[in-house]
């Protein structure tokens, strides 16, 4: 991939108890987002780290797509300033609408159900079905952690040494376009080491 990313998809949480500096670096990611002529596409909540990323990149003129659930819409949680709200019947259509057409994929810090989408994407690149980027924001170290734990489903052998170029780990919102760009090259090739 070279050049902008037209679509990108990012994955983050709605916490408005976390660190000030993981919502600092979610607005931060979506003004870099806007400024490289990136279309952001996320879950459409208006509070915490998502609230963050997309006033971040309206700010900057930016492009922004939420796509929420009608029970979370009801529940008041939509931002209410985007390009286009699109709602959706459940979590599940959620997740495939975020990724039709997305040229990249970009986790924040996160709880479950970030953690949820990352591991389906993370799956689907294996199986060679999602061939994009995966780009991880590591702010404060959050995703050490899950570095070590996934070198050790290598290391164990439930997943193959090439599944670790599956994703990128980046420390700061500036460094996601550059990765997204230049991350290693997929395809459905993969599905011949998808299963060991």
């Amino acid at each position: 991939m070279s050049g902008v990313v037209g679509r990108v998809s990012v994955y983050c949480a709605s916490s408005r108890q976390c660190r000030p500096e993981y919502h600092a670096a979610a607005r931060r990611l979506g003004e870099v987002l806007a400024e490289s002529g990136c279309t952001i596409v996320y879950g459409g909540g208006a509070v915490g780290s998502m609230g963050a990323l997309a006033d971040g990149a309206l700010s900057r003129g930016g492009r922004v797509v939420g796509v929420l659930p009608r029970f979370m819409q009801e529940l008041e949680w939509g931002h209410k300033g985007l390009t286009r709200l699109d709602l959706v019947d459940d979590m599940r259509v959620r997740k495939e609408r975020m990724l039709q057409g997305s040229e990249g994929v970009v986790a924040l810090p996160g709880g479950c159900g970030t953690f949820e989408e990352l591991f389906e994407v993370l799956t689907l690149k294996r199986l060679g079905l999602f061939v994009r980027p995966i780009v991880l924001v590591n702010t404060l170290g959050y995703f050490d952690p899950l570095q070590r734990l996934l070198a050790t489903a290598i290391a164990e052998r439930f997943m193959d040494e090439r599944h670790g170029g599956m994703w990128q780990v980046v420390s700061e919102p500036e460094d996601v376009p550059e990765a997204l760009a230049v991350a290693p090259a997929w395809s459905d090739a993969a599905q011949s080491f998808a299963s060991l």
